[in-house]
């Protein structure tokens, strides 16, 4: 009886082996391999290859790629994406965030804070595109691309906060021989320069939001990365930003640079989801194929 009772329950764990083998084995895979095949589905299902003029995939629409020189400069021929914080760079098996929040105020000895990362990545933007120093101008950054933080100290009052300074100390911008600090004073009271190895956490953090513009010329996503470090595109305005210094690099008129941006613009999704978006591996490498880059510039 106990062997008969052995075989029925060896028997039906056979069956749903078998049965379960064929439906999520081998129907469920050949069902979601026909879906991909359906116009519309196949080449996303493919991956989003772009492929060049002769046909041969050389990018994913899906994906960023670095457009800089070895020592990575941006190249002037082509329309530079966001940042990106997966590993060297697009990294798909580092994918992934700095996991730095708006907190991140403070440079570290051995890592910039989020604040000055973004505030130096503007300069460097605003350098490339040749905007003036006004153009380059973010609120709470120095001029030299740096978080403009200071540390305050004194007695604090009931809400915690420094009620009348005794010293003041520029926490991120070292000041070189000559230089004075980003702000001369703060609420009456002498700005001094950090010293390196000193620990002003004891101070009061005051972050200064300076006199930039509400809305800077150098577009957000310019200046921070993607939650993936692998975001393909930009925004319109950002695409705006670089158009003059593609078409230039190219020796073609900005308004054709314009229109194959145009072509690889896309609206929020649905109407209402996201943010208007331009594709820059797709449009970088139609640049290419429409209007490669004289062989007298072409090193940049």
């Amino acid at each position: 009886m106990r062997f008969a009772g052995l075989i029925r329950g060896h028997w039906a764990a056979l069956r749903a082996l078998l049965v379960l083998t064929a439906v999520l084995g081998i129907g469920y895979p050949v069902f979601v391999w026909l879906v991909a095949q359906i116009p519309g589905l196949h080449s996303r299902a493919e991956g989003s290859l772009i492929t060049d003029a002769a046909g041969r995939p050389v990018a994913s629409a899906l994906i960023g790629q670095s457009f800089t020189d070895p020592a990575g400069r941006p190249l002037p021929q082509y329309f530079q994406g966001r940042p990106s914080g997966a590993g060297v760079g697009y990294d798909t098996l580092a994918s992934g965030a700095s996991n730095l929040g708006p907190e991140s105020i403070v440079d570290l000895p051995d890592r910039p804070s989020l604040l000055t990362q973004i505030c130096a990545r503007s300069v460097a933007v605003a350098k490339t595109e040749s905007l003036d120093a006004g153009a380059a101008s973010r609120q709470f950054c120095t001029a030299s691309g740096r978080g403009a933080v200071l540390a305050v100290f004194g007695p604090r009052g009931p809400n915690g906060t420094v009620a009348r300074p005794t010293s003041v100390v520029s926490v991120n911008e070292p000041c070189a021989p000559g230089r004075d600090p980003f702000v001369f004073s703060y609420r009456g009271v002498r700005v001094a320069c950090a010293r390196p190895g000193e620990d002003y956490s004891a101070g009061q953090i005051v972050p200064i939001r300076g006199a930039a513009a509400e809305h800077p010329r150098v577009p957000a996503d310019a200046v921070t990365a993607s939650g993936s470090g692998l975001d393909p595109d930009i925004s319109p305005s950002y695409a705006e930003l670089q158009v003059d210094r593609v078409a230039k690099a190219r020796g073609i008129p900005a308004e054709q640079v314009r229109a194959v941006v145009r072509a690889h613009q896309r609206g929020r999704l649905l109407g209402f989801l996201g943010e208007a978006r331009v594709n820059v591996v797709a449009v970088n490498v139609e640049l290419d194929h429409e209007h490669p880059v004289p062989a007298c510039c072409s090193d940049g």
